[in-house]
């Protein structure tokens, strides 16, 4: 099994519109608007680096700015949508740009470090990595489903594992690859290796998905419905699950005596056993040591396949083990590969 959609992006993002109700009506009522807008920060005046940056939370930001802590003395610059710089670390000028072309301070960029070009700044990073000859460089930053957009033509990809790199390729011979293994998966490690022993509170929590394009909503909402109902566990809603129908859905759970998970609390803090359909955070909260469960009513076969390639345990069996991870931080290997491209020996 690997990607639905291997290679054609226009295909994919046809399909992701047509999940979403909300996107179809706006792409028929909004009205032409002008280019995206960018702000380009850059820490130093030749930077040969640059990392693009769609979707500004802290973890993203913190995903993609990582392994710069190991290319020390490297000039770097950065895209994204607003001014990034209380969010990184050293000193940065930022300037909002005016159009979409090559500004003259990435003339000397070699590297493209992204998550894909599916999104505004990727997609223009991708366009500006064809101009420079530089090489686009994805990292891997979740797990992978059939549902995944396609990569960028001639991408090197940083995967979390060999099966993962295969899967998101889908035989394409116009990708190279490396593995570098998960960060978000070595920090859950390293947490785990401090937790208190002794009994905690065994209440499971089920994190919610009904924001996801690739399961139904039906599937999504009746697998936590029911896995909730049955047997107590409270309902952790995505901090996506702020449009309507999420919104009255979650209020009708609540009149139907499902309680909710709202503490706030990271889950690494709050140290209950999870359950999810298919969410990282099954296998991250593994790799911390904690209890971990997939299940789903009816799954399809994709997500028995996903269950499958990372040795998620379903429900009502033993926990699903702590994944592999490699004794060197992901961010370093990461590192390691951009400054080999940078100086042109990959």
């Amino acid at each position: 099994m690997g990607l639905n959609i291997p290679e054609d992006l226009e295909a994919w993002q046809r399909w992701q519109n047509s999940r979403s109700l909300k996107r179809q009506i706006m792409s028929r009522v909004r009205r032409p608007s002008g280019e995206p807008e960018f702000t380009l920060l850059v820490n130093g005046p030749e930077p040969r680096l640059l990392v693009l940056i769609d979707v500004p939370t802290p973890s993203a930001v913190a995903a993609y700015a990582e392994p710069l802590r190991f290319l020390e003395g490297e000039q770097v610059a950065v895209l994204a949508p607003k001014d990034l710089s209380g969010m990184l670390a050293g000193s940065w000028t930022s300037r909002r740009l005016d159009g979409v072309e090559l500004p003259g301070e990435l003339r000397g960029v070699r590297a493209v470090f992204t998550a894909g070009h599916f999104l505004p700044a990727g997609a223009l990073g991708y366009r500006w990595s064809k101009q420079l000859g530089a090489r686009f460089v994805v990292a891997q930053h979740g797990l992978t489903t059939p549902f995944a957009p396609p990569l960028a033509r001639g991408s090197h990809l940083l995967a979390f594992s060999q099966e993962d790199a295969e899967f998101w390729k889908s035989g394409r011979d116009d990708v190279t690859h490396e593995v570098v293994g998960a960060q978000l998966l070595w920090h859950a490690s390293r947490r785990g290796s401090g937790r208190p022993a002794g009994p905690g509170d065994a209440t499971p929590v089920f994190l919610g998905q009904l924001h996801g394009a690739e399961l139904s909503r039906w599937t999504s909402a009746k697998t936590a419905r029911t896995f909730c109902t049955t047997t107590g566990a409270e309902y952790r809603p995505h901090p996506a699950e702020t449009d309507r129908l999420s919104r009255l859905q979650h209020r009708a759970w609540q009149r139907r005596g499902v309680r909710f998970e709202s503490s706030g609390q990271s889950l690494a803090t709050l140290d209950r056993p999870v359950v999810s359909v298919f969410s990282t955070g099954v296998l991250e909260a593994a790799a911390a040591g904690q209890d971990a469960w997939v299940t789903c009513v009816d799954p399809p076969a994709w997500v028995r396949d996903f269950w499958t390639r990372y040795g998620l345990s379903q429900w009502g069996s033993d926990s699903t083990p702590a994944p592999p991870v490699p004794q060197t931080e992901p961010a370093q290997l990461i590192a390691a590969s951009i400054a080999r491209i940078l100086e042109e020996t990959v």
